[in-house]
């Protein structure tokens, strides 16, 4: 009401200035203004005033002015003597001092143990630097945005110890480069308050010793038995295992009940036994060739996974170490999918519960592009995991490469993870307080902020690369320092001794435990918990020893076909979409309705729906996968309407029931290595949702070819890991040139073995709809690779009728569909895989060919041999086959179906090719070339066979 009334009145709103001037006015005299306002006036000044005096109000002009005049003249100016000015600006440079240090406090850190370089040259860590001199040291400076002290107060002398000992000791931190006020005044707190040094008790100590016993022992140990036998050695780096043992304890105290942990070879055996308590007989039996080999592959030791439950106070904290290829880092986005599986199965939004843990080599760390592409996924809402806790492994070397001027183009090998602004403590490995100080800072770091830290262990590599080199031929001043270095054990130890800490006998003493129970095959300690299963673990055991022929029901009823149709189609009443898309909703209701036949992207929806709606969840992500590349999907509907950059979307797969599961699309940073790592990592402990990764173009796959050959391929055979993946590549000629055609089937197919992926082109949109739904509800659990379409999406006879979808199943042959063909006059029949079945479909009707059959293989591998049998039986006078594909000779699969083919033939029978010519390039970038090529294969496929043809 007050608000209406200010508007509308002539005494407020626009009449303001106006009655100001004329009050104004009336306080210097009365008698300028009319006599109406005069009036008005008398009777206010009779109102008492707002705090109960009777002043009479002045005029403001006036005062404001006399104000105005008085600053120009500086009236106002504190008067300051030369000697305050003086002080003030001593603790301006105090200030800038301090914030040097921040800054640049480690690259005067005590960490490297060779202690092979001398301290760089830093003007700006010098006190003179800033124009403070000795006669400032004992003048007392403001320290109040410091932690040193409770006090306001500090002497220059005691705040520049205090900076010293806090960032140029054995750990040297990084956070000034972060941006969130908060985090770096966390940061500042936890070193400043207690000077970067730890307060352990003597049992912590005790602990930590045993730890570094257990570490040197055990590859002491190794070392003498197993002489020159490969172990990638972890002397030299023995605070590791002392950090690891800190993360799971203390994770533990702090809510963490699963660590998924991801390292190359180096120190693997080491955190096997000391950390996972995998049993030393069993190493040891590894090393003597005794372990039972029950795999078609297997691995070398040193790549092998290892999972266990052991006590901490907390309670019981599941470990999980991930099965590693020789790639060094691409285990990141691996572990990283798999913790994130895990958390969406506890419902652990912030990732609280379940902790990835990363360990670095230092070469690779620097090196490797998927560190980066991991790392760039860290915050994004798709890959989130909370925060990796990083520890690199530095050895200060490669493999022969130690000279930084070869071996990164940045001061550290951490500085990668700037670009996330992830804090990093580099530490001393011969400091093991300071490592274990280290690992429960960044722990603490990442409970608090969710998100990534790292551990820089500054350290040495004893031995060369692995136990059969020799390290000094490429590094003799190095190594001759580390043949002087008694041992971080050693060192430790004798520090305990000479503080009281310990006797003098315990050391050795401890050395001497460990060595017996090496010989007897058993620990020193063990933390394991033997009995305990966490109502969270997944069995796997149902999906295994499966076949890919087991049957599966994949139909769907039509009254449940109608009412998820309709689920997806409706949106709510005050969501606008785009026209286009929503044309595509409308034509998707009239499908689920019968009326028009099912297209590919109401394939897929019906797929996923009826797969949410039964209680699969499903994850489907990949660059651009919301919308689709080719605008199929539209999984993800924005509102036109929309006022806000974050809000306005809608998702008609996450509202197709009541008690639905998720349905989670993703659109994927730029990346294809580490997302497909990702997706891995995530179907690797997930066998209940079904789990897709989609190329932007199925060529871009290669960009993750060693996801693909390392775990997709080749996991279960060398680790016995099932995994249900799914890839959907994008593949098919249709002129757009080198990169935009070729998913390149023909390195699936080469992987092809031992019964360890399927690989299928499906043609029309029942055959994605039955193989989606197949893949999870067959109990089978095999990653699945699909070349989908692209040309083949808006093909109206690629579309299906819906009593496809409510009856049937996926076809991995499909037979000649004309009717009027008859068997008794074929006398060749075509066989082919993918879009290339139309255009052979179109060239038959238009030579009106009577006497060739053209069949679909659907699934490639594993080949079905008895319904490609079946088909080429209904012909009696077939004399010859042909395998025709869009892809040139040396690409595709014929090369790989060539054989199966032969093998289903009978005597007599001749076999040929008919497609692209052998070419370097997976496919021409002229268009008019793309279309001579096309004509030429088909014209082919029908010809008389030349060039090699293969008699039975």
């Amino acid at each position: 009401m007050m608000q209406q009334f200010r508007s509308n009145s002539y005494l407020f709103g626009g009449n303001a200035p106006y009655v100001e001037e004329l009050y104004e006015a009336y306080l210097d005299n009365p008698g300028s203004v009319p006599d109406n306002w005069r009036s008005y006036f008398d009777a206010l000044s009779n109102v008492p005033a707002t705090d109960g005096s009777d002043h009479r109000d002045v005029a403001h002009a006036p005062v404001v002015e006399s104000f105005a005049q008085r600053a120009k003249a500086n009236a106002f100016m504190v008067k300051t003597s030369s000697a305050d000015l003086a002080v003030a600006r001593k603790q301006v440079h105090v200030q800038s001092l301090i914030a040097a240090y921040r800054f640049l406090g480690s690259r005067w850190a005590d960490l490297d143990p060779l202690k092979r370089q001398e301290r760089p040259k830093l003007p700006e860590l010098e006190p003179a630097f800033y124009d403070l001199t000795e006669s400032d040291m004992d003048i007392t400076f403001s320290a109040t945005n410091t932690y040193f002290t409770k006090a306001d107060q500090m002497s220059l002398r005691d705040i520049l110890q205090a900076l010293r000992e806090t960032y140029c000791s054995s750990i040297g931190t990084e956070f000034m480069h972060i941006t969130e006020p908060t985090e770096k005044r966390w940061w500042q707190e936890k070193l400043e308050s207690i000077r970067a040094k730890p307060s352990f008790s003597v049992e912590k100590k005790k602990n930590i010793l045993e730890r570094l016993t257990a570490s040197e022992g055990l590859e002491r140990f190794l070392h003498t038995k197993y002489v020159g036998q490969k172990r990638f050695s972890l002397e030299g780096s023995e605070s590791f295992i002392a950090c690891m043992d800190e993360l799971i304890q203390r994770g533990g105290e702090k809510g963490v009940q699963e660590i998924i942990i991801g390292m190359a070879h180096r120190g693997r055996l080491n955190v096997l036994v000391n950390t996972l308590g995998k049993q030393p007989s069993e190493l040891f039996s590894e090393f003597d060739h005794t372990a039972p080999e029950n795999l078609p592959s297997g691995d070398v030791k040193y790549h092998q996974g290892f999972s266990s439950d052991v006590s901490t106070d907390g309670g019981p904290v599941h470990l999980s170490l991930s099965f590693n290829p020789s790639h060094l880092e691409i285990v990141n986005p691996v572990i990283e999918g798999s913790v994130k599986a895990r958390q969406d199965r506890r419902g652990d939004v912030d990732g609280d519960q379940v902790l990835p843990v990363q360990v670095h080599g230092d070469a690779a760390f620097a090196g490797q592009g998927v560190v980066m592409e991991t790392l760039a996924l860290a915050q994004t809402r798709g890959y989130y995991t909370g925060g990796t806790v990083h520890v690199v492994i530095n050895n200060q070397i490669g493999f022969t490469t130690s000279d930084p001027r070869d071996s990164r183009s940045t001061l550290y090998c951490t500085d990668v993870v700037k670009m996330i602004e992830a804090p990093v403590l580099h530490v001393n490995g011969d400091d093991a307080e300071a490592v274990v100080l280290c690992t429960q800072l960044a722990l603490d770091y990442r409970q608090e902020f969710n998100k990534d830290v790292v551990v820089d262990i500054v350290c040495f590599r004893k031995l060369g690369h692995n136990e059969q080199d020799t390290p000094s031929m490429t590094q003799p001043l190095m190594y001759k320092k580390i043949a002087q270095h008694p041992g971080t054990r050693r060192v430790y130890g004798d520090k305990l001794v000479a503080q009281g800490t310990i006797a003098a006998e315990v050391p050795d003493q401890m050395v001497k435990d460990y060595r017996a129970a090496m010989e007897a095959g058993k620990h020193t300690v063990d933390p394991v918990l033997t009995n305990f299963k966490s109502k969270y673990a997944v069995d796997w055991t149902p999906y295994l020893n499966k076949k890919w022929t087991d049957a599966a029901d994949t139909a769907l009823p039509l009254a449940e076909f109608r009412r998820l149709a309709e689920r997806i189609t409706t949106i709510p009443a005050d969501f606008k979409p785009h026209p286009l898309v929503q044309k595509v909703i409308d034509d998707r209701a009239a499908m689920g309705r019968g009326e028009n036949n099912v297209d590919w992207g109401m394939g897929e929806h019906m797929a996923f729906a009826s797969l949410v709606a039964s209680g699969y969840p499903v994850r489907l992500s990949g660059e651009d996968c919301g919308r689709g590349t080719f605008t199929h999907r539209h999984s993800v509907l924005h509102d036109q309407n929309r006022e806000k950059w974050d809000t306005g979307t809608y998702i008609p797969l996450q509202h197709v029931a009541d008690n639905q599961a998720p349905y989670v699309v993703i659109d994927s940073i730029l990346s294809e290595e580490a997302v497909l790592g990702f997706e891995y990592g995530y179907a690797s402990a997930d066998p209940n949702t079904l789990v897709i990764w989609e190329a932007q173009f199925g060529d871009f796959a290669n960009g993750a070819q060693v996801v693909i050959d390392q775990f997709i391929a080749s996991g279960e055979v060398k680790w016995g890991r099932a995994n249900g993946l799914t890839l959907m590549l994008p593949h098919g000629y249709e002129g757009q040139g080198p990169e935009h055609s070729s998913a390149r089937l023909e390195r699936f197919m080469q992987l092809a073995a031992d019964n360890n992926m399927q690989i299928c082109q499906p043609t029309s949109a029942s055959q994605i709809f039955h193989l989606l739904r197949r893949q999870m509800v067959r109990m089978f659990r095999k990653p699945l690779v699909i070349m989908t379409p692209k040309s083949l999406l808006r093909m109206k006879d690629a579309a299906s009728p819906l009593t496809e979808f409510t009856r049937g199943e996926f076809r991995t042959v499909i037979p000649d569909t004309d009717a009027t063909l008859d068997n008794a006059n074929v006398k060749r029949l075509i066989a082919c895989s993918g879009k290339v079945y139309y255009d052979l479909v179109k060239r038959r009707a238009e030579k009106k060919n009577l006497d060739t059959a053209i069949i679909r293989v659907e699934q490639l591998y594993p080949f079905p041999h008895k319904a490609f049998a079946t088909e080429l039986k209904k012909y009696p006078n077939l004399t010859d086959l042909v395998w025709c594909q869009d892809e040139p000779q040396n690409q595709g699969s014929w090369f790989f179906v060539q054989h199966y083919i032969h093998e289903n033939m009978t005597e007599g029978q001749k076999l040929g090719y008919a497609g692209r010519p052998a070419s370097a390039s997976p496919a021409v970038g002229y268009a008019h070339l793309h279309q001579e090529q096309l004509k030429a294969l088909l014209d082919q496929a029908f010809a008389k066979l030349k060039g090699f043809v293969l008699t039975k």
